[in-house]
């Protein structure tokens, strides 16, 4: 069985009228952590640019805190950073995946067990 037909969890927050959280959004933090850039990010995630910094707005709306900063200056002198809040939020995701994933891993070997190969 490959990796791709293992069973496994797909984490989502939802924070009810306020919006979600889930891994798109927290990847999206985690290229531009990596990256220093929404730019350099949204095209690694093969999105646009627009896309990327609406997902990001989400975010700040929904926490009502900004989840990176960034800094003017064009090629080679602007970018972006995450702020403390902003790693705070991918870490605990990660910690939330984490404990989900532990929680679920003997019903999640079981379910693949069961899993009959396709002709």
């Amino acid at each position: 069985m490959s990796m791709a037909e293992t069973p496994r969890l797909w984490v989502k927050i939802d924070l009810g009228s306020a919006g979600q959280v889930g891994p798109g959004k927290i990847a999206l933090l985690r290229g531009i952590a990596e990256k220093r850039s929404i730019a350099a990010a949204a095209r690694d995630m093969k999105m646009s640019y627009r896309r990327a910094w609406l997902l990001i707005d989400e975010l700040n709306g929904i926490f009502g805190q900004p989840v990176l900063v960034t800094h003017i200056g064009g090629k080679g002198h602007g970018g972006a950073e995450l702020t403390s809040f902003g790693q705070r939020l991918i870490d605990a995701f990660g910690l939330i995946q984490q404990r989900a994933d532990h929680a679920a891993r003997e019903e999640l070997a079981a379910l693949a067990a069961e899993i009959q190969p396709r002709p």
